[in-house]
């Protein structure tokens, strides 16, 4: 899922500061996320990944919002604003009845406009503000570029406590890669990081795909993995990858449907502090595919 920088432009950003003043204080995450019937041993609380729809929304965004609305969903984690300035979409999702509940950034926005990011975050009234690349341009992830990353972390953490939200990074898989004496750079990212400041959101899929078991992680650093984001991977992908790409309609499966063993992931994320859920689906027909993946959650039992 590497699309940031490419939807959410500097010039968006810089609007937000001018709406600052004019949005709400960023808003708690309701337990009562969305209108479904969960009556399995999942709980919640669900939202979806709007990346999923991302063809839908280059030919209409309000009416591309107003069907995943209408799949059950109220709250959304924003990959940009598709041409709205924080305040413009934020309005707009309301039209929806929709809320956004996180949001991710490119890497290098954060870095070199950290300030204009925290002030869009907080016109769009999110809780959880993130990244999810790390650029390694020049071969795998090493662990002085992880540690490099996790400086980075610890930085745009504390400034974004400081308005109320939190910082997350969203592993791509390239982060399992082991480096020189067999160290992983995720545990770099883990221990180098304030564990206050600097959460993480599993993505099951691509925590898989190098071959990590994502129960592992999960018990290996409680409270430190606040978002999960939910996609099943087909029976017959090939693991021990760590690129951090997959071509989605080769790779990608509905929940319940594929290899990874989704009821023991739910129920250790539970035990081990996880916040928020969303379903990502970055397959050619979302329409079709994430209600079914829906209603697979809506009746699991483990």
């Amino acid at each position: 899922m590497i699309r940031f920088t490419r939807l959410c432009t500097a010039a968006t950003l810089a609007i937000a500061s001018s709406a600052l003043a004019a949005s709400a204080s960023a808003q708690k995450v309701s337990k009562d996320a969305g209108d479904f019937a969960l009556r399995g041993a999942f709980a919640g609380p669900l939202g979806v990944q709007l990346y999923s729809f991302r063809d839908a929304f280059k030919t209409d965004v309000p009416g591309t919002l107003a069907k995943v609305r209408g799949i059950g969903f109220r709250d959304v984690e924003l990959a940009g604003t598709y041409g709205q300035s924080p305040a413009q979409f934020r309005q707009t999702l309301d039209q929806a009845g929709l809320r956004a509940v996180s949001m991710h950034v490119g890497y290098e926005m954060f870095r070199d406009s950290l300030q204009s990011v925290l002030a869009a975050a907080k016109a769009l009234g999110v809780r959880y503000v993130g990244t999810a690349w790390i650029p390694h341009p020049n071969g795998p992830l090493t662990v002085e570029a992880a540690r490099a990353a996790a400086a980075d972390f610890n930085r745009f953490g504390q400034a974004a406590r400081a308005q109320g939200m939190q910082f997350f990074y969203h592993i791509h898989g390239f982060e399992f890669s082991p480096g020189t004496g067999g160290v992983l750079p995720m545990d770099v990212l883990m221990r180098e990081t304030d564990p206050d400041a600097v959460k993480y959101e599993m993505d099951v899929f691509w925590i898989s795909r190098p071959g990590a078991d994502p129960v592992q992680w999960l018990r290996k650093y409680p409270g430190r993995w606040k978002l999960l984001h939910l996609k099943d991977m087909k029976q017959d992908v090939a693991t021990n990858v760590h690129t951090g790409s997959a071509p989605p309609d080769e790779s990608e499966t509905t929940l319940g449907s594929g290899k990874i063993d989704y009821r023991s992931v739910l129920r250790t994320a539970k035990q081990t502090g996880v916040e928020y859920y969303f379903i990502e689906d970055e397959t050619r027909d979302p329409f079709a595919t994430v209600p079914v993946s829906v209603k697979w959650l809506e009746g699991v039992r483990y």
